[in-house]
């Protein structure tokens, strides 16, 4: 399929199935004309990524994750360090939490002195 349909079917756009390829996320056949040509397991490949960013994840998190991923539960595969970057992952988005929390009592403080 032409990356037009995947991005349809998908919901990702064309640009962001792009840059999946550029950072090596997507490796979809060639057509002798030189257009991607992008199969099943490409489409599986978008939900996946998707579905791990979704989860708060980066692309490099997601690289190294997205070979252990076997379905969209998500279910994975006992890969080498995959709860230990899974724990780190969630350190660090425990510690966004904590700066934004931060961050709205300070915004909550001015409000308050304006009223």
């Amino acid at each position: 399929m032409q990356i037009g349909t995947l991005s349809r079917r998908t919901g990702i756009s064309i640009r962001m199935l792009r840059y999946y390829e550029q950072e090596g996320l997507l490796t979809p056949k060639r057509q002798v004309s030189g257009y991607r040509d992008y199969d099943e397991d490409d489409e599986i490949a978008v939900r996946r990524i998707q579905m791990l960013s979704d989860a708060g994840l980066k692309l490099d998190a997601i690289r190294r994750i997205l070979p252990c991923v076997i379905d969209e539960k998500p279910n994975f595969h006992p890969c080498n360090d995959l709860r230990a970057l899974l724990r780190m992952e969630r350190q660090k988005i425990d510690e966004r939490i904590v700066t934004m929390q931060s961050s709205r009592e300070v915004l909550s403080r001015y409000l308050d002195d304006l009223d």
